[in-house]
């Protein structure tokens, strides 16, 4: 798929990523109050639509809404709230937008509601593991779902992480749930894999699994990496003390991840993002 087109088919996503060249760039909304990053910024239905077709002309090929934090530390919010924050955004977007909208949920019955307001794809942060009826419900969806691997959950997941090898336990944990949805009936060009940076992860772990990506990428699923703004930039650099303060180190983590095989990158400034991955292309084509 070009990138000129902005127009991805709205299922099967898989099936329009090139053989090598730039990776698709995922851009994130969250209507929420209490995102790590943004947090409140884009918390009602008009300004999360503003950002999402800024986003849009900034040449993002799929945008990524969430009503629920997933920071470490986060609360849950209920079915009903997060519904009430993400179906109106996805119905307002899909009107005036025609590309991929994904929606980032662990729940089955948001996942749902954004799907028939015009998501098609289901970005799960539990592999569809959060309710017993996760992966029947993909399957019936039909939608592109994207499993990622978290330690624990959001409230604990930080509090110390342990793997006696991370890159094996996190691509086996991966496989299994991919052969878990298809076992559901969610088909095969529809599971994309996510290694979970900062879910559950020290620095360590997280420039691990970044170095072995090809691990995962081996698995025969087009990886996401998603690493934007996150606190492992600021364990690098201890100066990046706030999400704002981390470009750099989002721009040279998704540069990476895409250097070593991810398909698909999940950040929050597009622009910068496709643009270095525009040069990066030029630079590796001589």
């Amino acid at each position: 798929m070009s990138r000129e087109s902005q127009t991805p088919p709205l299922v099967g996503l898989s099936h329009a990523l090139p053989d090598g060249g730039v990776p698709l760039v995922m851009g994130i909304v969250n209507v929420t109050p209490d995102s790590f990053s943004d947090g409140g910024r884009w918390a009602t239905t008009e300004r999360a639509v503003e950002q999402a077709l800024r986003l849009a002309e900034q040449g993002v090929d799929v945008l990524d809404i969430g009503g629920e934090s997933t920071r470490p530390g986060a609360d849950p919010v209920t079915e009903g709230q997060e519904i009430d924050r993400v179906a109106p955004v996805i119905a307002a977007i899909r009107a005036r937008w025609d590309g991929v909208i994904s929606i980032d949920t662990m729940k089955p019955a948001v996942a749902r509601a954004a799907v028939a307001a015009g998501a098609a794809m289901w970005n799960d942060v539990t592999a569809l593991t959060h309710a017993p009826d996760s992966a029947a419900v993909a399957a019936e969806l039909g939608c592109d779902v994207v499993l990622m691997h978290m330690k624990g959950e959001p409230r604990t997941m930080q509090a110390d992480p342990r793997y006696d090898d991370v890159v094996a336990e996190v691509a086996a944990y991966l496989n299994d749930r991919a052969q878990a949805a298809m076992a559901a009936g969610v088909a095969r060009d529809r599971i994309w894999l996510d290694p979970g940076i900062g879910f559950g992860k020290t620095l360590a772990h997280n420039m691990a699994l970044t170095a072995h990506l090809q691990t995962l990428t081996a698995l025969g699923f087009p990886v996401l990496y998603a690493a934007s703004r996150k606190r492992t930039i600021q364990a690098i650099d201890p100066t990046a003390t706030q999400a704002d303060d981390r470009l750099g180190g989002s721009l040279a983590l998704a540069l990476e991840g895409a250097r070593r095989g991810a398909r698909m990158v999940r950040v929050h400034d597009v622009r910068e993002t496709v643009q270095a991955l525009k040069v990066q292309a030029a630079v590796a084509n001589g």
